[in-house]
């Protein structure tokens, strides 16, 4: 039989081929999360945050897109790549927090205990020295082995400055000086304790830690009809709207439209349609004009799916 030895019989094929089904299954539920695991929201204020690589994975499966806003370890002072955490939307964690898929972590801190802060103000104060000092002996080494290698290219070469460098090299554990702003303050975030409790999922809207306005609200029921519809949304800040909306994942299409959110009530001076309908032509997307319906409007005491009233606004070249 292909792909088997010569000498195995039939028995032994079935039991090789059980015992390989049984190490894939194991492979595939090892990388796939559980179903029943929730996503583990952090707040900072009234940001939603997201810390841990498995729960961004399920964020972008459930369609969430967000924003990395942590620096790399190893590139702290770049904002080109970023890393963790992932902030998202407060429309974000409504959904997620709407469909049961998403649990906040509520870090409660007890500030009335003085000897017990002031002795975590003393740990933070001495792992910062020790990793001052720690940083000053790097620091130093590098610019030891820099001045190193200039003098054996001037040694080697026909420069006479070889002992002028030799002199400096032996002077720089006196003179050497590490400048404490210079010093690269890391956050542990492994052991900041981001977990939440199987008990949180009897979690309640209720006491979702951000607060419902009437805007938070029309943004919301606007962002949950376009995410039903399969669209995916980013903030639009810099394009002057609400959402950037994409037909699909925005690392392989372009945004389409500009979602500009208006309650149904809402006056909007034309000076400002005209502004956003002229920017969106600018940058070849289509304006949305997006109003959810009224609650009398809809016959439902809550807004429901398919209850968003869209109009298009394109930039004629009419003379």
């Amino acid at each position: 039989m292909d792909g088997y030895p010569a000498g195995m019989n039939a028995s032994q094929q079935s039991s090789s081929m059980e015992v390989k089904e049984d190490m894939n299954t194991q492979t595939e539920s090892e990388h796939q999360p559980s179903k029943d695991a929730l996503i583990d929201i952090s707040f900072c204020g009234a940001t939603p945050l997201v810390w841990k690589v498995s729960d961004m994975k399920r964020c972008r499966s459930a369609g969430v897109i967000g924003a990395l806003v942590g620096s790399l370890a190893r590139q702290p002072r770049q904002n080109v790549r970023l890393g963790r955490p992932l902030e998202l939307l407060q429309e974000e964690a409504l959904l997620l927090e709407d469909t049961s898929t998403a649990a906040a972590s509520l870090q409660t801190q007890d500030c009335g205990d003085e000897e017990t802060h002031a002795e975590a103000v003393r740990r933070y104060e001495a792992g910062l020295e020790s990793s001052y000092k720690e940083q000053c002996a790097l620091a130093l080494e590098d610019k030891k082995t820099v001045l190193r290698r200039i003098m054996n290219e001037k040694e080697n070469g026909t420069d006479d400055c070889g002992s002028a460098i030799r002199d400096r090299l032996n002077a720089l554990d006196q003179a050497f000086r590490f400048p404490l702003p210079a010093m690269a303050v890391q956050l542990c975030t492994a052991r900041a304790g981001f977990s939440h409790c199987p008990e949180e999922r009897s979690f309640h809207s209720t006491d979702w830690p951000m607060p419902r306005d009437e805007r938070l609200n029309t943004r919301f029921c606007v962002y949950r009809d376009l995410r039903n519809k399969g669209f995916y949304l980013t903030s639009a800040g810099k394009f002057g709207g609400d959402f950037l909306v994409y037909p699909g994942d925005p690392l392989r299409f372009h945004a389409h439209f500009i979602a500009l959110c208006i309650s149904m009530d809402e006056e909007l001076p034309l000076c400002d349609i005209l502004a956003i309908a002229r920017l969106g032509s600018n940058v070849k997307k289509t304006v949305l004009l997006c109003s959810p319906k009224k609650c009398g409007e809809t016959g439902n005491d809550e807004s429901v799916e398919g209850d968003v009233v869209y109009s298009s606004l394109q930039w004629s070249s009419m003379v």
